[in-house]
């Protein structure tokens, strides 16, 4: 056993969040959604909907607020791409998420965001919110993470289409 203090793992530059960003960003199921992910200060994921729609619409029977799945989707975004703020180049996986829900969303845009808890060689333990357009909180999310020790198909992002 060594006597050697730990050394944290390095963070990646804003540089590599924001490539990983731009390229997320051009997936065509994030550009359906309306959604745009980033990574400010390099602390934190933020997924926003700037302009919610109709479509995003019909939460507790109602033409205002957003719909369950919608948000159940932009958490998952949020949680599984708290591995960039880990290592970008690492594809990962969200393994579980455990969401509540304490009001309606409602407004004209909404925005999540996510901060890693805790991590270990191949997990990742996050945190999510949900806050509407009165930046008030919604509904949270906690989420695991899985971590492979192989790069993206791409090599830099996990936007497949």
């Amino acid at each position: 056993m060594s006597d050697a203090p730990s050394v944290p793992p390095a963070k990646p530059s804003q540089a590599a969040l924001d490539r990983y960003a731009e390229l997320f960003n051009q997936s065509l199921t994030l550009r359906h959604f309306g959604a745009q992910v980033a990574f400010p200060e390099g602390r934190k994921v933020v997924v926003t909907i700037p302009e919610l729609k109709p479509e995003h619409r019909g939460g507790v029977g109602s033409a205002a607020a957003v719909n369950g799945g919608i948000l159940a989707a932009l958490f998952d975004y949020a949680i599984g791409t708290s591995g960039a703020l880990v290592d970008p180049s690492r594809r990962c996986a969200t393994v579980q998420l455990s969401m509540s829900f304490q009001r309606p969303v409602t407004g004209d845009h909404l925005r999540v965001e996510a901060e890693v808890d805790s991590q270990g060689l191949t997990l990742l333990f996050a945190t999510a919110r949900v806050y509407d357009s009165e930046n008030r909180v919604c509904g949270q999310c906690q989420g695991v993470v899985r971590l492979s020790n192989l790069p993206w198909p791409s090599g830099e992002s996990p936007a497949a289409n």
